[in-house]
């Protein structure tokens, strides 16, 4: 189950904590910030994302994963409201799944994907921490396929190593695929059994408004991601309130 904690930073315009799938990441939002002539935009924000290791300097798995999360922010956030402006993104990987403690860059023998629904899921939670305005919400999942072509949810990341291919997808609020990353062999009647699983586990619902039974099953054991990060946001809301609340 996903651990969430909105507004962990004080010093930050937008912060998040996202626990999940092994790993917890934690990000900050900055912006909209006075940007270098450069990198200037004349009808949109631009947008930064920073995905940081824990210890020692980011390599190229880095960059790969700052790219793909840059790209679907690019698609989420409102830029046109503020042109010519830098919103920041920096994500703050603290504990990998690989033995459940702080560690540096991410491991060399490990898939490039395995980090990536955290790192998804906590740049949204930060954004929405903010004022900055958004097209649209999302929320992100990995799913793993054994040799045995059973789908894992949850895979350890000895399962991740034995997996013959593994898939991060991502649904926007509007229900449309908004980021799709796999990795390994895979058949496309896999594909197509990855896709329904991980919209039923996102939004709680498969392709064609329908769930199987497996997908129900599935989905008493675990909580939907759309209403957890619904949850977290209305806690937030009513926290914040609260003076009000009580003032009356």
């Amino acid at each position: 189950m996903a651990d969430i904690t909105l507004s962990s930073l004080h010093r930050a315009d937008g912060s998040a904590t996202y626990s999940g799938h092994g790993y917890t990441v934690l990000a900050a939002v900055n912006g909209p910030i006075e940007v270098q002539r450069r990198d200037e935009l004349p009808e949109e924000a631009a947008v930064d994302v920073a995905v940081r290791p824990a210890a020692g300097a980011g390599g190229i798995r880095e960059r790969h994963l700052e790219s793909i999360v840059q790209n679907t922010l690019h698609h989420v956030i409102l830029g046109a409201a503020h042109p010519r402006t830098l919103i920041q993104i920096t994500l703050q990987v603290t504990k990998s799944q690989e033995n459940g403690s702080v560690v540096g860059a991410l491991s060399q023998a490990g898939s490039n994907l395995s980090v990536l629904p955290a790192l998804l899921q906590a740049s949204i939670l930060a954004l929405l921490s903010t004022s900055i305005p958004l097209l649209m919400t999302y929320t992100a999942t990995m799913i793993a396929v054994s040799p045995r072509n059973e789908l894992m949810f949850d895979a350890s990341a000895q399962d991740l190593r034995l997996a013959s291919s593994i898939h991060v997808l991502a649904f926007s609020s509007k229900g449309d695929l908004l980021v799709i990353e796999s990795e390994g062999d895979f058949s496309m009647d896999i594909w197509e059994e990855v896709h329904g699983k991980a919209k039923a586990i996102c939004q709680g619902r498969e392709e064609g408004g329908s769930d199987s039974e497996d997908t129900s099953m599935d989905l008493e054991e675990s909580v939907i991601l759309e209403d957890t990060l619904k949850d977290a946001v209305r806690s937030k809301i009513q926290k914040e309130m609260r003076w009000k609340n009580d003032s009356t």
